[in-house]
């Protein structure tokens, strides 16, 4: 191999000229020519030289328009043993807007390779192998190009600018950050003035009722089929007995493409269907909008996993579960969205701090009602399996 990407999102694309003299300080003559540098080894023995190019978003938009797509797409075709990993990837390649491209003139190897790992971890992001094998910052594999997973317990990072762009602010916005962090001091949760708003009502695109209806009920099935094959039960059994409901309620259209995979493979990932089962907690977030929930408890206990089935399982038709719906005021819901993200904080920066999450929280509860609460407010218009969970 010839050739060492690394891919990051930064705000400031200044500083990689600083981070690469620092980690090619030594032994090397560096001769730069635009955002292109040309570096020499000063050895007497083995001299090899090394090609970096640097590109931003801002600088060579055109490479991302053609390039991130495809790398989206490469990596949507992989099939992941974790899926959970896969939602991490592509949330990643989502936000790249900075690529750093070695090309060497020998095999990458030793040395070299060593170099390359020290620039990708002072730079921060993923590097990406000729063959498609992903590492994370520390040089640890992300996962590898048959989709097996990597020792690496990757998270995706994105630069604020990618994330929030220019940040809008709005009055509604504001007195709705401000309420949350009231909440938060009151109960002795950490929080962030930097955390930016959530958009007023009028820019967001709230999902329609119905939409919810459906999507909450097509969910609901494919989460019990995937408590099946978690629990080791009879899979061809359980598929048509779920396949069977989809069709009863009339909801196989919307199921996310990922979970209709899932539900007709043959052998279904067990990992696979542990993350799904987890969306009982963004499907607690569905049913609480349609009314069926009286209040959200604080995300430090699992949803009552009986009720959420008998809530759909009570009615003998998809038309029978809608009727009884009645359903939150938006602006409900965009204050729960509001708590949720802060609370998602919270969450990060404690285990970033290598302490427990706060008053008890569990960070995969909030993030499973961090997916819903941000789907239901159209954030970004991101689909189900892809929501960011930046902080």
């Amino acid at each position: 191999m010839n050739n060492f990407t690394i891919f990051a999102s930064m705000n400031n694309t200044k500083e990689i000229e600083c981070k690469i003299f620092d980690v090619f300080s030594k032994g090397f003559a560096i001769e730069k020519n635009e955002d292109n540098y040309l570096i020499k080894s000063k050895a007497l023995f083995n001299k090899y030289k090394l090609m970096v190019r640097v590109m931003s978003e801002d600088t060579n938009s055109e490479y991302f328009v053609n390039n991130i797509p495809g790398m989206m797409s490469y990596y949507n075709s992989i099939p992941f043993e974790d899926n959970h990993l896969k939602e991490l990837v592509l949330t990643q390649i989502s936000v790249l807007n900075t690529v750093i491209a070695i090309e060497c003139e020998k095999e990458i190897k030793g040395e070299q390779m060593q170099l390359c790992l020290s620039l990708l971890l002072t730079i921060g992001g993923i590097g990406f192998l000729p063959n498609g094998t992903l590492l994370d910052k520390e040089g640890a594999v992300i996962v590898y190009p048959d989709g097996q997973s990597g020792p690496s317990n990757f998270r995706p990072y994105a630069c604020t600018q990618k994330v929030r762009g220019q940040e809008a602010t709005s009055e509604e916005g504001h007195q709705r950050k401000n309420k949350t962090i009231a909440y938060l001091k009151e109960n002795g949760i950490p929080y962030t003035d930097s955390l930016p708003q959530l958009p007023p009502i009028g820019a967001c695109q709230l999902k329609a009722k119905e939409d919810i209806a459906r999507r909450a009920v097509a969910l609901l099935i494919v989460i019990q089929f995937a408590c099946d094959v978690a629990q080791g039960e009879n899979v061809e059994e359980s598929r048509d007995f779920f396949i069977n409901m989809l069709h009863k309620y009339e909801v196989e259209a919307n199921l996310t493409d990922n979970e209709r995979a899932f539900l007709y493979d043959q052998q279904p990932n067990a990992q696979e269907a542990i993350n799904i089962s987890w969306q009982y907690e963004a499907y607690w977030i569905l049913i609480w909008v349609l009314g069926f929930v009286k209040e959200l408890d604080f995300p430090d206990e699992v949803c009552d996993c009986e009720y959420a089935i008998q809530v759909i399982s009570n009615c003998e038709t998809f038309e029978q579960f809608y009727l009884q719906i009645m359903m939150r005021s938006q602006k409900e819901i965009m204050d729960e969205a509001d708590k949720i993200f802060r609370l998602h904080w919270a969450c990060v920066d404690s285990r970033i701090q290598e302490r427990p999450a706060p008053v008890g929280m569990n960070e995969s509860i909030v993030m499973e009602r961090r997916r819903a609460l941000f789907w239901l407010i159209g954030h970004q218009n991101e689909e189900w399996e892809t929501i960011s969970m930046d902080t």
